[in-house]
């Protein structure tokens, strides 16, 4: 070991060992890193099932096919819609978007619960005559048009095309429940025009989605009605 005295500077330099530090006190050099977040678009999938479900129902409305076979939309709604938008919905949830997880199960559930409405009005598996069949259409009408302006007053904070689109529903479900209660073609048929607009907005929005998922720029959606 050598040692080298500095008398004029009063300072004492040794080569000397430095001293050690027990390993259990030394920290992590490198965290652990965490998980990159889930990332995606459920309205890739959400979309346009929904818009498959909605062209059927509103060319129903519009007369497009005989009063007889007003069930002709339940297949689609039934299957490609609903499921659709569950995946939608459940994807959406994993991501931690709860808006978006939030409007996709409020149509999953209003397609869900309309092809129950109509198989098992047609197929008699509630038990209710045919009297009251137009209430109890009413009675499921009432009750997603309360679940539909809710919405739309909750979705005022989110770009102005949402709560517009939300509000064109509550007309329709409006006019739907006037031409039920009627009874009313004319109501009837002005719903389905009402939903053909509702349709263009959601194909606005699904080419939205589209475009960014491939790399594309945003489509404008409007900024918030409220803020």
């Amino acid at each position: 070991m050598s040692q080298t005295i500095d008398t004029s500077a009063g300072s004492v330099a040794q080569d000397m060992p430095a001293p050690r530090v027990p390993a259990e006190s030394v920290p992590e050099a490198v965290a652990a890193a965490p998980e990159p977040a889930p990332t995606g678009d459920p309205g890739t999938i959400g979309l346009p099932a929904f818009l498959a479900g909605a062209v059927a129902l509103a060319l129903v409305l519009v007369g497009f096919v005989p009063a007889t076979a007003a069930a002709a939309s339940i297949p689609i709604i039934m299957t490609a819609t609903s499921v659709g938008l569950l995946i939608a919905t459940v994807w959406a949830a994993r991501l931690g978007q709860n808006a978006v997880a939030a409007v996709f199960g409020a149509f999953a559930g209003f397609w869900l619960s309309y092809a129950a409405l109509v198989l098992g009005l047609g197929h008699n598996w509630f038990g209710i005559t045919a009297d009251d069949a137009a209430r109890s259409q009413e009675l499921f009408l009432i009750a997603w048009l309360v679940v539909f302006a809710l919405l739309t007053i909750g979705g005022l904070r989110l770009p102005a095309i949402y709560p517009v689109l939300f509000a064109l529903v509550v007309v329709v479900i409006v006019l739907v429940l006037v031409g039920t209660a009627g009874p009313s073609t004319a109501a009837l048929k002005t719903a389905g025009y009402v939903l053909f607009v509702i349709i263009a907005m959601g194909a606005y929005l699904f080419v939205n989605s589209m475009s960014t998922a491939t790399g594309g720029r945003a489509l404008p959606l409007g900024p918030p009605l409220l803020k």
